[in-house]
């Protein structure tokens, strides 16, 4: 009722102003400062001090006219001030004028009818995130949303191959602690599309391991179990998220699944936090990058912020750097081959970082170009120079001790 109280008081006042200025009498309160006579009075004083100082009329005879233009100032004045030249509204216009009003104030309460929302409560932000956190804690669970997801068809996959996955499974069976057996399985059956197998193997992994397993195991863990529910985040993938992020800030995986979960929770503004530095710190080729320029333009609206997508390959975190791909490559080759592929790119990065300086992901492709290469020593000063460089950021510093853990540079 506050708000309709405020709202009728103010169409009440707004309109009560519009009548005042409509139906007031044109010219009123200028009290005839553009009477034409009077115009052409003060003309003729200023022509009178004009000829006089040009010595064309005598004093007296200036007097004379000064006194008599005066007199004729004062007559127009008086005629002017009693009303004579002012045209007051007739009584039809007045009502036209009214019917005007009250038509406007009417349009604009309909307008508000259809667009606005009448009997709709405050709900301050604090108000809204509270109500979103109860709605993300009473969320689905993992089973309710894969029971509510529809099959997908399998793909199609040669008869040996699914044989073969057949007697990894009976395998398993006499033997359940084999963790590099579950570990493959949950490999094959999301190969397979069934996911929700994938993730009770994963699952059964990260049990065996314990402490020791890693954040990319858990990120993996809970992106198997949000394919399983259709791409929809359950609070048993976001548990599998949260300990990946504890032990690894900078996984991409978690990162970007973080963000989806958040964005399905009503939270975008908790979801840009997350997407934006990803995709600036990614490569254009990683697989997350493709979703999130496709959703972060209505994430950032919904988030209300004002953002714009780089460039592709410009602010991506890409590099003139060797890629994961041209590393990849280069490991199968000769070592002369591998030089000639990359070396003149790892000097040329090398070069640049030593001069201008870059991202945690140029850093990271040097050392893993020259572990490659079979440079240890050149991988290992890229690491503890890097270490130096990026003690304060301790996001950037992870995304290059990933890179120093696969060349064995670190623990």
């Amino acid at each position: 009722m506050g708000f309709w109280t405020v709202a009728i008081a103010m169409t009440v006042l707004s309109g009560a102003a519009m009548l005042v200025g409509l139906l007031r009498a044109p010219g009123a309160d200028r009290q005839g400062a553009d009477n034409p006579d009077l115009v052409v009075y003060r003309d003729q004083l200023r022509e009178v001090e004009r000829d006089l100082a040009r010595g064309v009329i005598a004093a007296d005879e200036a007097a004379r006219l000064r006194l008599e233009v005066s007199h004729r100032v004062l007559e127009a004045d008086r005629k002017a001030r009693s009303g004579g030249a002012v045209a007051q509204p007739s009584r039809t216009s007045s009502l036209l004028i009214a019917l005007a009003v009250v038509v406007v104030l009417s349009g604009t309460l309909a307008v508000y009818r259809q667009i606005g929302a009448p009997l709709y409560p405050d709900l301050p932000l604090a108000g809204r995130i509270a109500a979103t956190e109860a709605a993300r804690a009473a969320r689905p669970s993992q089973a309710e949303a894969q029971a509510a997801t529809p099959a997908r068809p399998a793909p199609p996959q040669d008869p040996a191959y699914l044989a073969l996955v057949e007697k990894l499974r009976a395998a398993l069976v006499s033997r359940p602690d084999d963790t590099a057996g579950l570990a493959l399985l949950a490999q094959n059956e999301a190969t397979l599309g069934n996911f929700a197998a994938a993730a009770a193997a994963q699952s059964r992994v990260i049990a065996r391991l314990g402490p020791a397993a890693t954040a990319q195991q858990h990120a993996d863990l809970a992106e198997l179990l949000i394919e399983a529910a259709g791409g929809y985040v359950a609070p048993e993938a976001e548990t599998a998220l949260t300990r990946a992020l504890q032990d690894d800030a900078a996984n991409p995986t978690a990162r970007y699944y973080s963000g989806l979960m958040f964005a399905q929770a009503g939270r975008p503004d908790l979801a840009f936090r997350l997407w934006r530095p990803l995709l600036d710190t990614s490569a254009p080729g990683d697989l997350w990058v493709a979703p999130l320029r496709s959703m972060l333009p209505d994430i950032a609206a919904r988030a209300g912020v004002r953002y714009s997508l780089p460039p592709i390959g410009a602010a991506n975190g890409a590099s003139p750097g060797p890629g994961a791909a041209e590393v990849d490559a280069a490991a199968a080759m000769t070592p002369q081959q591998r030089t000639e592929m990359i070396g003149a790119m790892v000097a040329g990065l090398a070069e640049r970082l030593a001069t201008e300086g870059g991202s945690a992901t140029d850093w990271a492709r040097l050392i893993a170009a020259y572990a490659v290469l079979g440079e240890r020593d050149k991988a290992a000063r890229i690491w503890a120079e890097a270490q130096s460089v990026f003690a304060a950021a301790s996001t950037d510093l992870a995304v290059i001790r990933a890179a120093a853990l696969q060349a064995g540079l670190s623990k």
